[in-house]
C-alpha cells in the first residue's frame, strides 16, 4: 500500500460504507484528510464512519444521502462545508447494476436506474461540490469510479458498460470545464472483491483468476490506492485521464 498525504484536505466519498469507497475513505483519513462518507441509509453511513474513525484515528462523518438524489447531494456538500470549512476532494464511487442481459431485453426502469446512479449522479455531485467550495482552494480533485466495462463489449453487461463509458466522457468534459481549479480523472477497475461485483466472481473465483494475467481478482485496496494517487499531489499534472486497474483483465479473455 502506498503512503498518501492529505493533511489539511477535506474529502467526500459517495458510497463509502463498503468496498472500494470504504477503502478509499480509510486511506484518505489515514493520510490526514477530514472525510465524509455517504450511503442511502444514515445509520449505515454513521456506523461505517465511526468504524473508520476508530481504525484511523482521523475525523470521519457519515451522511445519509441517496447518490441519485440531487437535493441530497446539495445537502451533503453543504453539510461538509459547514462542518469542515470547505471541500477539496470528491470521489464519485457509488454505483449500481440492476440490468443483466441484452440491452433490448431490459426494462425501462432498469435502464433509467443504471444511468441515474452511474452517469447522472456523478454530474450532480460535482455540481453540488463546486457550489459548496470545491476548487476555491488549491489542489482540488475529483475522481470518478468507472469500469473496464467502459472499454469493452460484453453480452450481459451492456447497459452497465454503456453507463460507465458515458462517465468516462463526463470525466473528460468536466476536466476541461473545471480546469485549472479542479483536476478531474477516473479509474476503471476490473473484477474486484466487492458486493457489487459478486456475480462476476463469487461462484467462480478460480476461473476469473485464471484469465487474469496477474493471477487474482482485485481487492478494494488495489483500486483505492490508485484513486488516492489521482486525488493527491502526485497526480498534480494529470486531468481528463483514466487509469485501468484490472490486473490485466482487459487484455485477457473476456469474462462473459
Amino acid at each position: 500500500m502506498l503512503t498518501h498525504d492529505f493533511t489539511g484536505k477535506v474529502a467526500l466519498v459517495t458510497g463509502g460504507t463498503r468496498g472500494i469507497g470504504n477503502a478509499t475513505a480509510r486511506m484518505l483519513a489515514e493520510g490526514g484528510a477530514k472525510v465524509a462518507i455517504t450511503s442511502r441509509k444514515a445509520d449505515a453511513a454513521e456506523a461505517a464512519a465511526a468504524e473508520l474513525a476508530d481504525i484511523t484515528g482521523g475525523t470521519v462523518i457519515g451522511l445519509g444521502a441517496h447518490a441519485g438524489d440531487p437535493d441530497a447531494a446539495d445537502e451533503a456538500c453543504a453539510r461538509v462545508r459547514a462542518d469542515f470549512g470547505g471541500l477539496d476532494i470528491l470521489i464519485n464511487n457509488a454505483g449500481t447494476n440492476p440490468a443483466f442481459g441484452p440491452v433490448v431485453k431490459q426494462e425501462r426502469s432498469a435502464l433509467e436506474k443504471t444511468f441515474a446512479i452511474n452517469t447522472f449522479a456523478p454530474m450532480n455531485w460535482v455540481r453540488a461540490a463546486v457550489a459548496n467550495g470545491l476548487g476555491e482552494r488549491t489542489g482540488a480533485a475529483i475522481v470518478n469510479v468507472a469500469s473496464i466495462g467502459a472499454w469493452t463489449v460484453e453480452d450481459a453487461l451492456g447497459v452497465y458498460n454503456a453507463s460507465k463509458a458515458a462517465l468516462l466522457h463526463v470525466t473528460r468534459q468536466l476536466s476541461r470545464e473545471l480546469a485549472p481549479n479542479v483536476r478531474v480523472n477516473s479509474v476503471s477497475p476490473g473484477v474486484v472483491r466487492t458486493k457489487l461485483a459478486e456475480s462476476l466472481w463469487k461462484e467462480h473465483e478460480e476461473a476469473v483468476n485464471s484469465i487474469t494475467p496477474l493471477g487474482r481478482i482485485g481487492e478494494p485496496d488495489d483500486v483505492a490506492d490508485v484513486i488516492c494517487f489521482l486525488a493527491g499531489d502526485g497526480a498534480r499534472w494529470m486531468t481528463g485521464s483514466d487509469i485501468v486497474v484490472d490486473g490485466g483483465q482487459l487484455i485477457g479473455t473476456p469474462l462473459m
